[in-house]
């Protein structure tokens, strides 16, 4: 299995995926994943991938559903063709907040996914910073969990920012904050909030002393924006200096760049999980590359070596 490593990708995020392979030191393999006339999601595997160990790179970021289907479809097609093991990469893990039944007769759409995903063929999965850690419980597979904290931590200590205190945007942001509060040793202020629907939301209470202090917010995932535009001018009227903000996946739904611009945030940090090409607008956007840690990754399960280093 050692000689036989092959990485492939779908169309979600090509440019990570070329990104990684020079990581890793191979090509990415030779296959055609397109659509017929009529919408559905062809794909054919044009390597031997006969009792290889394959990699299938694809974030199921919008849009969601092809994205998701062509991975399904290119496990499927890879398992027939008699590949010895297949690992389905997810820079970023769509359906993810859909993790449990928070009102009558809704889904949990993310154990959906996962049994899709391992129906299909999938062997093992590698991921980066799901939405709910709960997830990698929903497989019966082995699930790779990577962190892009150390990623933003390195960035954040080479800005030397005098006066920088952690803060999260919600309660649920309080495990990450205290992961960078802990690793840029710096104190942790938390934001609570009262939401009033799906969309809105009303920071009411602030833990901690951020007067005069420059101020990090770490989260996971950055939708349409409204927990950190509110979190923002929250602790701004509190006082606080420069505002910066950092999120794994970015993906920035809805009118989500536009109300950035007009936040009192000076840089919001995120990641290549999901293709940013098209976030010109948004002149506060830095993007850091995770090739080199998917990279790493992989070459570490393709040798059967443990991942643990790469959280350090």
């Amino acid at each position: 299995m050692k000689d036989r490593l092959l990485i492939f990708s779908g169309n979600s995020n090509i440019t990570l995926a070329k990104q990684i392979v020079k990581t890793v030191g191979v090509k990415l393999g030779d296959a055609l994943v397109s659509k017929f006339p009529e919408g559905e999601i062809r794909v054919r595997i044009y390597d031997n991938v006969r009792g290889a160990d394959v990699f299938i790179i694809q974030s199921t970021c919008p849009p969601v559903n092809d994205n998701l289907v062509e991975l399904l479809v290119m496990i499927d097609a890879i398992k027939r063709a008699s590949a010895k093991r297949i690992t389905a990469v997810l820079p970023f893990y769509g359906y993810a907040r859909q993790d449990r039944k928070d009102q009558p007769r809704v889904p949990i759409t993310a154990k959906l996914v996962a049994n899709l995903l391992t129906t299909a063929g999938a062997d093992r999965v590698l991921t980066m910073d799901l939405h709910a850690g709960q997830i990698q419980g929903f497989f019966d597979i082995p699930v790779d969990h990577l962190l892009a904290a150390p990623v933003f931590i390195n960035y954040f200590k080479k800005k030397k920012i005098k006066n920088l205190i952690i803060a999260t945007a919600d309660i649920g942001g309080i495990k990450l904050a205290w992961y960078f509060a802990e690793k840029l040793n710096v104190p942790l202020a938390i934001v609570d909030k009262k939401r009033r629907g799906p969309e809105s939301v009303e920071a009411m209470h602030l833990i901690g002393d951020v007067k005069g202090k420059d101020i990090i917010i770490p989260d996971d995932m950055l939708a349409t924006g409204g927990t950190l535009v509110q979190a923002a001018k929250f602790l701004k009227s509190k006082g606080a200096g420069d505002i910066y903000a950092c999120m794994t996946h970015g993906l920035f739904s809805g009118d989500a760049i536009s109300k950035i611009n007009d936040a009192p945030i000076k840089e919001i940090v995120v990641t290549d999980t999901i293709p940013q090409q098209d976030r010109i607008k948004l002149k506060k956007l830095t993007v850091l590359s995770v090739s080199k840690l998917f990279g790493e990754a992989i070459k570490r399960i393709h040798n059967e070596k443990t991942i643990s280093e790469l959280f350090k």
